[in-house]
């Protein structure tokens, strides 16, 4: 057993205040580590404790938790409690939010009456919907407060103004 004496005693506090320093460095460098959306398991185990998520949110660039939570109709901290944040100023762009009890967004500008709704998928782009549904690309934008047209994400729900349900793909030819 090693004996302390009162010389050593500033070694000792030199080096708990150089980890508490590493420590307050790395909490500075990582401040949304520890706060990330919680996994898998965590968001189904909030969904089944009675958070039901009524529809999910893909959090764009620039949106903020209290311009989300009034786009659905619920407030901020049923945001927080349904998905495990704790800080409502740490969300970031890309983050897959549950959205409890929501009531879905209203579609803005006028004019804006969706005829039906279009469900991105991988690779699409905002010109092929708009061409798909014969409305241009100003108006779908316009309606979806999409203020970036190069970039759409998939799974994003968009609401079609004006617009009408493609057609069903021709039945197969009977053969010769």
């Amino acid at each position: 057993m090693m004996k302390w004496s009162p010389a050593s005693l500033p070694r000792l506090w030199r080096a708990v205040l150089a980890f508490m320093m590493a420590l307050t460095l790395l909490g500075a460098l990582l401040p949304g580590a520890a706060l990330a959306a919680p996994p898998e398991s965590a968001a189904q185990s909030t969904a089944q404790s009675g958070w039901g998520c009524t529809c999910y949110h893909t959090v764009r660039y620039g949106e903020t938790l209290s311009k989300i939570a009034a786009q659905y109709g619920v407030t901020i901290q049923a945001i927080m409690q349904a998905n495990g944040i704790w800080n409502p100023n740490r969300i970031y762009a890309g983050q897959r939010l549950c959205i409890p009890g929501a009531v879905m967004p209203p579609i803005g500008g006028p004019g804006c009456a969706c005829r039906t709704w279009h469900l991105v998928r991988h690779g699409e782009t905002l010109s092929s919907i708009a061409r798909w549904y014969g409305v241009s690309m100003q108006a779908i934008a316009q309606c979806n407060g999409i203020w970036n047209w190069n970039h759409i994400v998939a799974g994003t729900r968009l609401c079609i103004p004006g617009g009408y349900a493609p057609p069903p793909p021709p039945p197969p030819q009977p053969p010769p």
